[in-house]
């Protein structure tokens, strides 16, 4: 795949705009969880360099006191709550409430006054209150990292932007199962949804923030 060609008529067509980090931003998580990070699982898959590398993220994003939001995929034992989406992706049927299989996955070490919301289908606002909780927080950029990058990730980061929040895609903080799809889905999210940006940048972004002495912490820590 020709990236530059695409990106340039991409431009010429007048995309490829950006949106910039604001001022107030929040971490979501989406489906770093065992039943997607963990190749044993039916849906699981090698995430781990994106892992750890989110892991970087996070504790840049601790240190500088923003809200972090972890999102997990699952359903009642009925299934009858995952409507079609149980017919386009059978592996969901192992994705059920209370199993191993939809916990964060350990290496994010999730603190206790980050919260966990349930999804059921792919984007993180479908259904659940994170537009909610975000706005509630007063928060103007959206920093997503997660699984998958054609799917959840895709579909969190055009929602994001529908709802009024810059979104913001750390590149190596995100995964695919295919190399093909992560790749093609990436340029055009960064051409017309969202910022795909280093996690160097991204670091130096909340590092900044966290030297800012007025700034008081999103989240209570316990």
């Amino acid at each position: 795949m020709d990236v530059e060609r695409i990106r340039e008529q991409y431009r010429q067509s007048g995309m490829v705009g950006r949106v910039g980090f604001g001022t107030m931003p929040a971490i979501v998580v989406v489906d770093f969880i065992n039943g997607l990070t963990d190749p044993r699982y039916p849906l699981g898959a090698g995430m781990d360099a994106e892992v750890l590398a989110t892991r970087r993220l996070l504790d840049a994003g601790r240190a500088a006191g923003v809200l972090i939001v972890f999102m997990t995929v699952a359903y009642e034992p009925h299934l009858r709550d995952a409507g079609l989406f149980i017919k386009k992706a059978p592996g969901l049927r192992h994705q059920i409430l209370g199993t191993p299989a939809v916990a964060v996955d350990e290496r994010l070490a999730r603190e206790p006054g980050e919260p966990l919301l349930v999804k059921k289908f792919q984007s993180s606002f479908f259904g659940t209150p994170l537009a909610s909780i975000l706005t509630a927080a007063g928060v103007d950029t959206c920093i997503i990292a997660g699984c998958v990058t054609s799917g959840c990730v895709r579909a969190t980061a055009c929602d994001a932007m529908q709802h009024g929040f810059r979104a913001i895609l750390p590149v190596e903080c995100v995964a695919d199962r295919a190399p093909e799809p992560h790749l093609a889905n990436l340029l055009d999210m960064d051409s017309k949804i969202a910022d795909v940006v280093s996690l160097e940048e991204t670091i130096a972004y909340l590092a900044a923030l966290a030297a800012k002495p007025e700034r008081a912490p999103t989240v209570a820590r316990r």
